[in-house]
């Protein structure tokens, strides 16, 4: 990946669906010259998809919550057949530490998390907590290192 490369995926990541003669604009390549970037960027599989990103509220999902879900012995794959089957999860990380998973949960109500949580709970330990902000978003990581001596 070179700087050119770095600035369509910055770009992307503002805007997937800015048009192919803008994206070229910005970066200074000809249309037919961005395309062919864009298409190895794809089959190095850099970039896997573009997305949509919608407001969970406009569908009556008003709260979110992450819960961290520690499977009981044996409990494993069941555990995670069943995070994989609750279309209210959205992310479900698997990790290391105390706990197994955690997930992020879009929900109507208190009483949805709870006959979410009640299920899973049958086969693993279930802590939750409410979402109140994201100070953060989603967003990419530094895309190159600096090089030494370099202030980030």
């Amino acid at each position: 990946m070179d700087k050119i490369d770095e600035q369509l995926i910055a770009i992307l990541a503002e805007n997937s669906r800015i048009s192919l003669k803008d994206l070229s604009q910005q970066v200074n390549l000809s249309s037919p010259s961005t395309s062919e970037r864009l298409r190895r960027l794809e089959e190095r599989k850099i970039i896997r998809s573009y997305t949509l990103d919608l407001d969970q509220r406009a569908f009556g999902y008003n709260l979110q919550a992450i819960v961290r879900i520690k499977p009981l012995t044996g409990m494993l794959h069941r555990v995670a057949q069943m995070i994989q089957e609750t279309p209210e999860c959205v992310e479900c990380d698997k990790i290391t530490g105390d706990d197994c998973f955690i997930s992020r949960l879009f929900i109507q109500s208190l009483e949805q998390l709870d006959t979410i949580t009640d299920r899973w709970a049958e086969h693993a330990d279930i802590h939750t907590s409410i979402v109140k902000s994201s100070p953060i978003l989603r967003r990419l990581p530094p895309l190159m290192q600096p090089s030494r001596g370099e202030k980030i």
